[in-house]
């Protein structure tokens, strides 16, 4: 196995699903239902697709129902119990709960957008070289999801998320090292957030 390949292996996906659905009336989004399964089971599984060998969940809003509902048996739910402070907890919750597990970099997705798929997420999974890669999907030059981090990056990632900001503010300081990836031929990066955007989720069959 060539030391390339190896870099890829080691990527972990990181499923930030614990938001609460505030402007959905309080409907949490990992539990939304998309082509027949939660939209939490979905995101795990792009990720998967992606090539993912190891996939964190963290889990917020109504986490209890999120664990005996949805099929992830093969995904490590870490429970964020400060989800309400926003992305930025979940998001250090995260990166906390790879630490240890060889992960050379963590590939960041959010729940709310099935609109990008495994083939996105390749493409950014695929940007990555080593501890220090730095990479982004982009639509149309616009940055977005899913982001790679190497583990590099990680402790200062963690130390500027707060609030609903991520990982945003570390990815602007660090713009010169940032390796966008264009995914607009393959991926629509919208969101689900409102009670309109609820008319994107595709029913089962």
């Amino acid at each position: 196995m060539t030391d390339h390949t190896d870099h890829h292996d080691r990527v972990a996906g990181l499923l930030l699903a614990a938001g609460g659905g505030r402007r959905l009336g309080g409907r949490p989004k990992a539990l939304l239902e998309h082509r027949g399964r939660l939209l939490v089971e979905h995101a795990a599984g792009v990720l998967r697709a992606a090539g993912c060998s190891r996939v964190h969940v963290v889990l917020g809003a109504r986490a209890a129902d999120v664990r005996a509902r949805a099929r992830l048996a093969d995904c490590v739910l870490v429970d964020n119990p400060d989800w309400e402070e926003g992305m930025g907890s979940s998001l250090r919750a995260g990166l906390g709960s790879l630490a240890g597990t060889g992960a050379r970099a963590a590939l960041v997705s959010l729940v709310d957008q099935p609109g990008i798929g495994p083939e996105a997420a390749g493409r950014v999974l695929a940007a990555c070289r080593d501890e220090t890669s730095l990479a982004s999907a982009a639509y149309d030059g616009v940055r977005g999801h899913p982001v790679l981090l190497g583990a590099a990056h990680w402790a200062g990632v963690a130390a500027n998320a707060s609030g609903d900001r991520g990982a945003r503010a570390y990815l602007r300081t660090h713009e010169a090292a940032l390796t966008l990836v264009e995914c607009a031929d393959v991926a629509r990066p919208y969101d689900i957030d409102t009670r309109e955007d609820l008319a994107r989720l595709i029913p089962g069959e």
